[in-house]
């Protein structure tokens, strides 16, 4: 769904100046200055907050000194690809997460002082309590063994089984086993148009509210897009089985383009909330808020928010894996809000 701008622009100046000095350079550190090292600094110049995990860290490129010599990299297991189905190389990337704000805002918001406030509503004992949704419904992962679809255009796919309604029920199944009351949405908000998507599943959510009054809380379940025409980066949770796993990333709208939202505030204030509770029990799992300009339809709850879970470049049972730790750890912080 999110689009990283000026990855390609920053790649291409810093492609220039490698080629401006390479010629100075000792042999063997030109090999660093391909084009996919170059889109991974970019990454790093954009989000200021990835790095690649520890097994595969590129070292430190140290001018008028021994060529390093580069860690071992375990063979990947047979049903992990590394290239996506159009030949693109997927890349491993971690973003360090916590209580972290990617702020693209004029806002400065105290996060300390949000998480102390914690969130202002409460959950019914009666009725539904969280609705999720998805406006980008046919979003789908590289495919791997075992989790092979019919394409209904790049990396998405018609196929319930394998898009972002799968990874939707393992969340809303997680969310249940703790107590809490959820309606899953599986209305296809972007099929046989992408355009106009938000519109749609903006009509769903008010619907579902207006029928549903003790909805509290919203998800626009979504998976992420790192990529450029050259690379595509796939999120790695570091966890302490190894057990493969993507990233997730809460994204907040605002009011900054001129729209109404008078309670996105209330929105960031429960996402640094459930971002804290999720960190303490998965360290690796989030990436840091995105705090956007945009409102992507959450004017509409003050408990609403936009969530990604895993990019383009994960395989769906890496995303499975990460919806199954998510669903665990919020939904036992979110259980503590039921009256």
């Amino acid at each position: 769904m999110r689009r990283w701008t000026g990855l390609l622009l920053r790649a291409a100046l810093l492609l220039l100046a490698a080629a401006m000095v390479g010629r100075g350079l000792p042999p063997g550190v030109w090999r660093w200055f391909t084009p996919e090292r170059l889109l991974e600094t970019a990454v790093r110049l954009e989000t200021g907050a990835v790095r690649a995990p520890a097994e595969s860290a590129a070292p430190e490129i140290v001018l008028a000194a021994p060529e390093p010599t580069p860690s071992p990299v375990p063979t990947p297991a047979p049903d992990v690809p590394d290239h996506t189905p159009e030949g693109l190389p997927i890349l491993p990337a971690s973003f360090p997460g916590g209580l972290t704000l990617r702020n693209a805002t004029d806002d400065t918001p105290d996060l300390a002082a949000l998480l102390a406030e914690g969130p202002s509503w409460r959950f019914s004992p009666e009725g539904p309590q969280v609705l999720i949704v998805h406006t980008h419904t046919s979003e789908a992962y590289t495919p791997s063994d075992g989790n092979r679809y019919e394409a209904s255009d790049t990396m998405r796919t018609q196929d319930p089984n394998f898009n972002i309604l799968r990874v939707g029920d393992v969340l809303a199944s997680r969310l249940e086993a703790a107590g809490l009351s959820v309606l899953h949405d599986r209305t296809v908000n972007d099929y046989p148009s992408y355009a106009g998507a938000y519109s749609r599943s903006g009509a769903v959510v008010e619907q579902m509210l207006a029928a549903y009054p003790s909805i509290r809380m919203v998800i626009d379940l979504h998976r992420d897009a790192l990529c450029s025409d050259t690379v595509v980066y796939k999120t790695v949770a570091e966890l302490p089985d190894a057990e493969p796993c993507a990233q997730v990333m809460f994204v907040v709208g605002t009011d900054s383009l001129g729209l109404e939202h008078p309670d996105w505030r209330e929105n960031l204030k429960l996402a640094v909330w459930l971002q804290d509770a999720v960190t303490q029990r998965h360290p690796t799992l989030m990436r840091p808020i995105d705090l956007v300009r945009e409102r992507y339809n959450q004017h509409l709850s003050r408990g609403m928010m936009l969530i990604e879970i895993g990019s383009s470049g994960n395989t769906l049972p890496e995303a499975i894996r990460a919806a199954e730790l998510l669903g665990d750890a919020m939904g036992s912080a979110l259980a503590g809000l039921i009256e």
